[in-house]
């Protein structure tokens, strides 16, 4: 019945009452605020991670460097290592430094044998996927040209593999 007693107006049965237009409402806002409260983290991932634009060059101990101050050539025994780098430029696809390079003379064997010094110019270059380590470059050749003298029998202009891929330890 309406206010004023008389029959009310007939409804349409497409029509909501007030009780089903409070539970919409309700509803509504009890999924927004669901909506609000759900943390961010649940979301997945969009964007993929991106490589380190700049790669590493690996130590004999499986360390990556960057510019490093001295590199050991010789990782079995230790006689041959770079030392005193200046490095002149590190970028995604070469670094190239200064340095000299300590060569041991192993006279009258190595152990007895004394390190002499080699001016040498220094490049890395070749970088690829560093195996177990995702999104990042490691240089896997070196190149050494000799400014001076060169350690007998070295020829002046000598390229090498950069390969320590030795098993991570935990």
């Amino acid at each position: 019945m309406d206010a004023t007693g008389d029959n009310p107006t007939p409804r349409s049965p497409h029509t909501p009452t007030r009780l089903q237009a409070r539970t919409g409402i309700l509803l509504s806002a009890a999924t927004a605020l669901i909506a609000t409260a759900v943390p961010a983290s649940a979301t997945p991932p969009t964007a993929t991670p991106t490589p380190n634009p700049t790669p590493v060059v690996v130590d004999c101990f499986n360390k990556p460097q960057t510019r490093p101050e001295e590199y050991l050539l010789a990782c079995g025994d230790g006689n041959n290592r770079l030392v005193d780098l200046h490095w002149n430029t590190w970028n995604h696809k070469t670094a190239t430094a200064t340095g000299t390079d300590m060569v041991n003379d192993c006279r009258p064997y190595c152990a007895a044998g004394r390190f002499h010094p080699y001016p040498v110019t220094v490049t890395l270059s070749h970088p690829q996927p560093w195996p177990n380590h995702p999104n990042t470059q490691r240089f896997t050749t070196i190149r050494l040209l000799y400014t001076h003298t060169t350690p007998t029998p070295v020829p002046k202009d000598v390229t090498y593999k950069l390969v320590y891929d030795s098993p991570d330890t935990p």
